[in-house]
C-alpha cells in the first residue's frame, strides 16, 4: 500500500490540567492489520478500534519496557481480539475470526457489536512487576469505544470519553482510521464535567471527523477548543511485531515435554506461526531434541539448588 497517510497522535491537556486527551490517525495501521490477518470489514473495523485505542493507551505507560495489552472474550462470531502496544507508538494485534461476515446494523453501518456480543474486555498492564495490573468489565454494547469508556469509570475512575472508528472502502481497503480519548483530571468540577460532557454529546461523531479527513489536532480542537487545548507531544505510531525465533522457541517449549517428545519421535519438521504478523519458523527434530534437552538440564539444576 502506497503510504499516502503518516499515523500519529497527539498528547494534550484542556482547562489548566483538569482535562487531558489523546488523539490519532491511525489508517496504515489498520489497513496493515487486514493484510496480515485477511479480516473482512466486520473485523477489520473491530480490529482498528481497537488497534487505535492500543496506540493511545500504550503512549500512557511510564517506562519503555512496559506493554499494555488490551483482550476482549466474547461469545459473538468474531470470537475474540488482543491488542498489544508499547508508550513508544508501535503496536499489534490479531482477531479470532477474521472471516466474520454480518450484515449492516440498524444505522447502516458495520456490525461490530453483533460481531463481538457479550464478553468481557481485559486491560493488562505489565509495568515490570512479579505479575501485571489486570482490570476487567463486561462488555456493554460491543462497540468497543463504550465499552473502554465503561472501562475507565469502573476499574480506573477515571472518567473518560473514548470515540473510536474505522471508515472502509467498498474495495475492502481501510478509507480512514482514528479516535480520541478524553479525561477529566482528579480535582475537576461539576460545572467542567457538564460542560466537557453537553459538548462531547453535541458532536457529530468520530466517524464524520474522519471522514471530512481531520487530523488528530484538528479533533481535539473541535471538541476541546472552548477549553484552552495545549498540544503537549505529538508521536508516529506504526504497526509492529518483535516476534523472534528465540521467543518462538519458548512458546514451543511451553507445551510440555510429553508433546515435545511426540514431535521429536514424528521426525518431521515443526511450523510454527506468529499469531501478530504471520511470519513462519520451522524447526527441525534435532532442533527440537537440544531445546528439550536444554531446558530439562536447567530444571534439574534450578530443582537442585
Amino acid at each position: 500500500m502506497a503510504n499516502e497517510y503518516k499515523d500519529y497522535m497527539v498528547r494534550a491537556t484542556a482547562a489548566d490540567g483538569m482535562i487531558r486527551a489523546f488523539a490519532a490517525t491511525t489508517r496504515n495501521i489498520v489497513e496493515e492489520g487486514k493484510d496480515i490477518h485477511g479480516t473482512y470489514p466486520v473485523a477489520t473495523a473491530a480490529l482498528g478500534r481497537l488497534l487505535t485505542a492500543g496506540v493511545m493507551m500504550g503512549s500512557d505507560m511510564k517506562d519503555d519496557r512496559d506493554l499494555i495489552t488490551i483482550k476482549i472474550d466474547c461469545q459473538g462470531p468474531i470470537k475474540g481480539l488482543l491488542v498489544t502496544a508499547d508508550r513508544n507508538g508501535h503496536v499489534k494485534g490479531y482477531v479470532g475470526n477474521p472471516c466474520v461476515d454480518l450484515p449492516p446494523n440498524d444505522k447502516g453501518k458495520l456490525d461490530v457489536g453483533g460481531a463481538l456480543d457479550l464478553g468481557v474486555l481485559s486491560v493488562i498492564k505489565d509495568i515490570g512487576l512479579k505479575e501485571p495490573y489486570i482490570g476487567q468489565t463486561i462488555l456493554i454494547s460491543g462497540e468497543i469505544a463504550e465499552d473502554l469508556t465503561y472501562y475507565y469509570a469502573t476499574s480506573e475512575q477515571i472518567p473518560s470519553s473514548v470515540a473510536l472508528g474505522v471508515l472502509m472502502n467498498k474495495d475492502n481497503t481501510v478509507k480512514q482510521a482514528g479516535g480520541f480519548i478524553i479525561q477529566l483530571m482528579p480535582g475537576a468540577d461539576d460545572e467542567l464535567a457538564e460542560k466537557l460532557e453537553n459538548k462531547i454529546n453535541s458532536l457529530n461523531g468520530i466517524t464524520s471527523m474522519l471522514d471530512k479527513g481531520m487530523s488528530p489536532e484538528d479533533i481535539l480542537s473541535e471538541v476541546l477548543g472552548e477549553f484552552g487545548l495545549k498540544i503537549n507531544e505529538h508521536m508516529d505510531c506504526r504497526y509492529e511485531c518483535d516476534c523472534s525465533r528465540t521467543r518462538v522457541a519458548k512458546a514451543l517449549l511451553s507445551i510440555g515435554e510429553k508433546d515435545l517428545k511426540e514431535l521429536i519421535d514424528e521426525g518431521k519438521n515443526v511450523e510454527m506461526s506468529c499469531h501478530f504478523c504471520g511470519k513462519k519458523y520451522e524447526f527441525t527434530p534435532e532442533e527440537l531434541k537440544v531445546m528439550l534437552e536444554a531446558a530439562l538440564a536447567k530444571k534439574n539444576d534450578s530443582e537442585e539448588a
